[in-house]
């Protein structure tokens, strides 16, 4: 029986050691994309955007049609609003459709802010289902099946688009008829706001920085990331690819596989940036990474057997695989820091193989675990923040550290369901100025106890390795211990603020049904 344990724990902690080295040394290929393509695709891209602005006569330009699902934001709806309307492109060219399926008090401020902007001329609608059938998904279908324009542009409602996205967008669509979507950069508003929106950042940076144009600019598949980007409303009515669906919680992720396998290309741009809120929350962080964590799974197992029987190029069926994964880090990262301390007494006591095999596994770790950092920091510096990444590494690897049990849950709802129920990332309206509390609250579990008890292990763990002959490899166990103490105690339970419901109202407009939630 002893034994059966030992092989077992070498067996767990093996797999998770090369699992975490091929994500590591993912990350390394990425950058190495990014840095091969990025300086001539960006001027490419910054030429035909001035070309065509310049040449084209206001009359020309194609009708678009942004989108705004809304469900509940009272803190941020007047402000997308208001910022969707500003943008700058011809007049009687832009459509605003707001999608909303709010219950509470966010939709008198839809209605009064519409009813303004209209005044001033501004083509706007807003549209309203009679359920939240298929969530975000369904209500960005029907918004498509009423849509006036060539393209559809899409902002959450925690996004403030610059003036200028749309003229960009649209120049770069026109000049590429086989370009399904264009997907803008990421930015922040609140960025300062508090050590956890700094680390969030920069892992966000490090995605669209690097890891974006790493895909787009050499071939490989990307994704839309649901918002800040802007489709060919032919391509999402392509049969082939089948609109949108709302049977995974990633229906950005899903439309732009699916759109990639029907011969459509995306791409991206570098220099469309759109500042958005970051979660000043921990538990509402948690359950923005719980909806991404689970629908990338989903989507995963929904499309990598099609992508698989695909013709394209073996690399490109690696990277496709790597990229809808990429969540199950969490649950390879949570299974080292449990079998951490049983692997110290294994080695240490001469069983089953030389202590020299400890430390090679570790280094492998140790690479897979600096890759992360090396690119973020790397991503902030072409952002032309210097080197200032650095600084937050520590409290990023930390945040990295703390959400893996609740991300590594997610992967397995991932595995095992379709669907569920959409569950929006609560905003408070803060930006880099001011900084507000959200008045609605995440939902709450009871999954912090189990954090606690994870850190209080993962500290005896290091207290036990830092003694001994690995005090390198504990300072890991003590990011462990760090992150999921703090991640623990900042998700204890509070009062949850649910708004009572208002009466639905009658669909304005009408879709083919979107795929149901399983």
């Amino acid at each position: 029986m002893f034994n059966s344990f030992i092989w077992i724990t070498i067996a767990v902690f093996g797999v998770s050691t090369l699992a975490l080295a091929a994500y590591g040394l993912h990350l390394y290929v990425l950058v190495f994309l990014f840095r091969r393509r990025s300086t001539q695709k960006r001027a490419q891209q910054l030429k035909l955007i001035d070309t065509y602005n310049k040449q084209q006569p206001d009359d020309q330009w194609p009708v678009i049609t942004s989108q705004i699902p809304i469900y509940n934001e009272s803190n941020v709806s007047r402000r997308v609003m208001e910022a969707v309307a500003a943008m700058d492109y011809p007049r009687g060219k832009h459509e605003i459709q707001v999608l909303d399926d709010s219950t509470d008090d966010t939709r008198d401020i839809i209605d009064i802010t519409a009813k303004r902007l209209i005044k001033q001329g501004i083509d706007v609608q807003v549209i309203r289902r009679s359920s939240r059938e298929g969530y975000k998904a369904g209500a960005l279908a029907v918004g498509v099946a009423a849509a006036k324009g060539k393209y559809i542009a899409v902002f959450d409602a925690d996004f403030t688009p610059p003036k200028d996205f749309l003229r960009k967008a649209a120049a770069l669509l026109e000049y590429a008829p086989d370009l399904a979507c264009l997907q803008g950069r990421w930015s922040h508003l609140n960025r300062e706001e508090s050590w956890l929106t700094e680390a969030q950042s920069l892992g966000i940076d490090g995605h669209f920085a690097i890891e974006q144009g790493a895909r787009a600019w050499n071939g490989l598949m990307m994704n839309f990331n649901g918002t800040a980007g802007v489709w060919r409303k032919e391509a999402i009515d392509d049969p082939q690819v089948g609109g949108w669906s709302g049977d995974t919680l990633t229906e950005d992720l899903d439309l732009s596989y699916r759109a990639q396998l029907a011969g459509w290309r995306i791409d991206y741009c570098f220099d469309m940036p759109c500042p958005a809120e970051l979660p000043g929350d921990v538990n509402a962080l948690k359950s923005q990474q719980r909806r991404w964590a689970t629908g990338s799974i989903q989507v995963a197992r929904k499309l990598l057997p099609r992508i698989w029987r695909a013709p394209l190029s073996l690399g490109t069926k690696i990277e496709a695989t790597l990229h809808l994964t990429h969540y199950s880090v969490a649950l390879w990262m949570l299974l080292l820091a449990l079998v951490a301390r049983p692997m110290l007494f294994i080695f240490d006591n001469g069983r089953v193989f030389d202590s020299d095999w400890f430390t090679l596994a570790w280094c492998i770790i140790i690479m897979s675990a600096v890759a992360p950092s090396i690119t973020y920091t790397y991503a902030r510096y072409c952002l032309g923040g210097r080197w200032s990444g650095l600084r937050t590494i520590p409290s990023m690897l930390m945040l990295g550290c703390g959400l893996c049990v609740s991300n590594t849950l997610a992967v397995l709802r991932g595995l095992w369901g379709w669907g569920g129920e959409f569950v929006r990332t609560p905003k408070s309206g803060s930006t880099a100025v001011h900084t507000h509390q959200s008045s609605y609250k995440a939902v709450q579990n009871q999954l912090w106890i189990v954090e606690i008890i994870l850190g209080i292990y993962s500290l005896v763990s290091f207290t036990v390795f830092a003694s001994g002959t690995h005090r390198l490899f504990s300072v890991f166990l003590l990011i462990y211990a760090v992150g999921f103490l703090v991640i623990g105690w900042l998700s204890k339970p509070a009062t949850v603020n649910r708004p009572s419901p208002a009466p639905l109202v009658t669909v304005k407009a009408t879709a083919s049904k979107p795929g149901a939630s399983r």
